[in-house]
């Protein structure tokens, strides 16, 4: 008697899938949510593509004490100059075939909801980014070569290849922002072993050797992206249309050591939050670093106190305290924070500018449009998100960092 057998009748069964996809992905972002929760918050009050806003950056010194029957002082005034936030217009797209969107209504006949997941993971990989570009400028850079590769490889250190993944499409610059390569795609990101190493990343096609100070930006963004913090927290270069060499008040506090690490200690913290108050920029509200500063700062209380404790601060994050004589400060650790590096930030004087939270493409009446170019037409769709973004301070000298900080 012949036995109906699984393998045999494998062709006409159907397959079950799990309904959740198991994410080998990480997403956490944390800067950025941080902001816009305990900062000045988000603002939508725009007016077309800037927002404009004046900085008082001399006093009235119109003042003096005299004797009886002398002149009084002559009146003076306080000196303005106005800072102009232009937004930053970012935006993610995924592609499905018409067979997909159709197959895709029932859960037997898919993986997942096709539809529901490509969304939600565009969503995702945009939210991550944006956290990555909070830590950046406007540039875009995502990691700098520090050897020579070849037609096929980029190398660069541990600490410059945090932001590289594969299937990434990058664009290669040379150290004077002249294109090299465009469009490639990465293929493997391959770390040595010690935390110290090299990064070697393979991407294909072929193209023009890489050069040690080479750069990588994603494809088409460079000098397109939101301006981050590592632009804001600086002592020099125009930001927001403000010049720091004509305006000595627009700069933020750096405390650097020539590119030679460093240990943490407290004296450095207290000094570098000293100087932002001595600037005139009150007193920071959080410091972000990556995991590795975040363990030595564990390590050096760890030698100082028999307990450290994470305390919980506003918003819900927690973090090792930094004890000031203004109070405690979270030093919150973020793995898209830049290795080497604490940034002292003021959140009371950050905010988020956009137009609205990331949307679809719609004003036409549909998200979806059909796929076509000048090779025909196609039984695919695409959509398209966006967001119109940035950040601002309304006192950079508010800000400050510690770098060169050994891991």
């Amino acid at each position: 008697m012949a036995t109906l057998t699984l393998a045999a009748a494998d062709a006409i069964l159907k397959e079950v899938y799990e309904k959740a996809l198991q994410d080998q992905m990480q997403s956490e972002v944390t800067a950025l949510k941080r902001i816009a929760t305990t900062s000045a918050g988000v603002s939508s009050d725009l007016q077309g593509r800037y927002v404009v806003f004046p900085l008082r950056t001399s006093r009235n010194w119109g003042i003096g004490s005299r004797n009886e029957m002398e002149a009084l002082p002559v009146p003076k005034t306080n000196k303005y100059a106005a800072a102009r936030v232009q937004l930053s217009y970012l935006y993610g797209g995924c592609q499905l075939s018409g067979q997909t969107l159709k197959l895709a209504n029932t859960d037997e006949q898919a993986f997942v909801n096709a539809l529901s997941q490509e969304l939600t993971g565009l969503r995702e990989t945009l939210g991550k980014d944006l956290g990555r570009q909070f830590y950046g400028t406007a540039i875009g850079k995502l990691a700098t070569a520090n050897a020579a590769g070849t037609t096929t490889t980029f190398v660069c250190s541990n600490a410059e290849a945090i932001y590289l993944e594969a299937d990434m499409y990058v664009d290669c610059y040379t150290s004077a922002d002249a294109l090299r390569n465009t469009n490639s795609q990465i293929t493997l990101v391959a770390k040595d072993t010690p935390s110290a190493g090299s990064t070697t990343v393979t991407f294909t096609p072929a193209a023009t050797a890489t050069a040690s100070g080479d750069y990588l930006v994603i494809t088409g963004s460079r000098a397109r992206e939101s301006i981050g913090i590592r632009q804001i927290i600086s002592t020099t270069g125009v930001l927001y249309n403000v010049d720091p060499a004509v305006v000595t008040q627009w700069k933020a506090t750096v405390n650097s050591n020539g590119g030679t690490l460093r240990p943490i200690s407290e004296g450095l913290m207290i000094q570098l939050a000293d100087d932002v108050r001595t600037l005139g920029g009150g007193q920071p509200t959080v410091g972000f670093c990556s995991l590795g500063v975040r363990r030595q700062y564990f390590n050096l209380l760890s030698q100082q106190r028999q307990i450290v404790n994470t305390q919980k601060f506003e918003g819900g994050f927690e973090g090792l305290a930094f004890t000031t004589d203004k109070g405690d400060i979270p030093i919150v650790s973020d793995l898209q924070c830049p290795w080497n590096s604490l940034f002292f930030v003021n959140e009371k004087q950050l905010k988020i500018y956009q137009a609205g939270d990331w949307a679809f493409m719609d004003m036409d009446g549909s998200r979806w449009q059909r796929v076509i170019d000048t090779n025909g037409n196609y039984d695919a769709y695409q959509t398209f998100m966006y967001r119109y973004y940035q950040i601002g301070t309304h006192r950079r000298n508010a800000h400050g960092l510690l770098s060169d900080i050994t891991q």
